[in-house]
């Protein structure tokens, strides 16, 4: 409703009533709406939207429609955008724009910014130096209480976060300072005397997910980057590691279900690149389970003998796979939160071994008395039975090591999961349940 009314307001040339409805919401929500509009539509509507809140919008936006805008945006409403703009979100907007509208905005800014922004770049993709900010508080230890409120009231509209400010000392990190310990303390306390000195860090190469697992450990709104020689170079706010976490979730989840990973939005990715990122594991998987219907060729004997075999290699099969999944996501995530560790293997082994008798006896009766109840044959009872009970334990078992043998090798646990499991556990189960067939009907 809010998109209708705003659209038409601006095709009606009725722009202080559609500033008006801007100046009310939150820049998030401004972003989403603006996402809906087409681009004549989207370069008046961004150029009613007050300065205070322009470049928070921006920064909440699209690549593509940064892309247009910064096309379209004269050189002043470039300058004053990427004045406001924190420079974090002005290296994210950087690496995502063609290499033109990169010289475009390098030429926009000054030299001793464009050098940070070029030093912020150069840092790996994976790291703390690639996400964090130079724009944060910091206060001397010989300053009072009211002399760094009146430091932060100066300086705090142009820093990232003030909730958390940092005590240096020729940018040696000395200790950090909350708000509230700020606000709670007395006028001539000395900064000194109220710092925090058991401080979290992190080095500006270390792995960027290594960073956002520390905010989730510990729970941090910031955390401080110290480079080589162990000097403050900036800072990184939650907000940049819930962007790494919701992107690591989403490696994973593509991993996962067989895809390779793409950093653009599902609507914004040609039919081409969908097709690309899925079919090379398609073809891996299709290849590799060719693997079982050989195994199943080499057993025909017993299918012209006992044609009711057949009949169970699907059930056999999915319950497998199934079993084989739900390990593996259970390790996967346990890996990803930092629970689980390769030296844990045995022990997760043992714990899985036990889970797997439990679930393997249970799925073994139930389908061993239908089995007597449908067909009133004792041997095929127990061969289904026994080919259940022992699948269950090696897809288990299958299913939590791959994993932790995917980390150790370095490779992304997350490729160990559902497809490639199912696959291994597919010719497992067929290995089984013929051989305990072949033994039990003497084939």
């Amino acid at each position: 409703m809010d998109k209708i009314i705003f659209t038409d307001l601006l095709l009606q040339h009725q722009y202080v009533a559609a500033r008006s409805i801007l100046e009310v919401m939150n820049e998030v929500d401004i972003a989403s709406l603006l996402s809906e509009l087409n681009d004549r539509e989207l370069a008046i509507a961004f150029r009613l939207i007050s300065k205070n809140k322009a470049a928070e919008v921006f920064a909440n936006m699209n690549n593509s429609m940064q892309t247009y805008l910064v096309e379209v945006f004269t050189e002043k409403e470039l300058k004053d955008l990427l004045d406001d703009l924190y420079m974090d979100d002005t290296v994210d907007l950087l690496e995502e724009l063609p290499a033109n509208l990169v010289t475009r905005i390098l030429d926009t800014v000054s030299q001793p910014e464009r050098n940070l922004i070029n030093l912020l770049l150069n840092y790996p993709d994976d790291s703390a130096g690639s996400i964090m900010t130079t724009e944060y508080v910091g206060l001397r230890k010989t300053m009072t209480v009211a002399e760094s409120m009146a430091h932060i009231k100066r300086t705090g509209i142009h820093k990232e976060t003030i909730y958390t400010c940092y005590v240096t000392d020729r940018r040696n990190l000395a200790g950090i300072v909350t708000a509230k310990d700020l606000m709670t303390a007395e006028d001539d306390i000395l900064i000194k005397d109220i710092m925090e000195t058991e401080i979290i860090s992190v080095n500006t190469h270390t792995d960027k997910e290594e960073v956002a697992q520390l905010f989730t450990k510990y729970d941090l709104l910031a955390i401080p980057v110290l480079d080589a020689d162990n000097l403050m170079v900036g800072i990184v706010t939650f907000d940049d590691a819930m962007d790494v976490m919701v992107e690591e979730a989403t490696e994973d989840i593509t991993k996962m279900a067989a895809m390779s990973p793409s950093e653009r939005p599902y609507f914004e990715t040609s039919v081409f690149a969908h097709a690309r990122h899925r079919i090379t594991w398609l073809l891996i998987l299709m290849f590799s389970a060719t693997i079982t219907g050989t195994i199943i060729t080499r057993y025909e004997d017993a299918f012209s003998a006992v044609p009711l075999l057949v009949s169970f290699i699907p059930m056999l099969m999915d319950t497998g796979g199934n079993c084989g999944s739900q390990s593996s996501t259970l390790i996967i995530r346990g890996i990803a939160l930092d629970e689980i560790h390769f030296g844990d293997i045995f022990k997760v082994m043992f714990k899985e071994f036990r889970v797997s008798l439990i679930v393997g006896v249970v799925l073994a009766a139930a389908n061993g008395i239908r089995i007597l109840i449908m067909y009133k044959n004792t041997s095929l009872a127990l061969v289904i039975g026994l080919s259940l009970a022992v699948t269950v334990i090696l897809s288990k078992l299958i299913g939590c090591i791959l994993p932790l043998a995917a980390k150790k090798l370095h490779l992304d646990p997350a490729i160990m999961a559902s497809p490639l499991i199912t696959t291994l556990v597919d010719t497992c189960s067929i290995l089984v349940y013929f051989n305990i067939a072949t033994r039990i009907f003497t084939l």
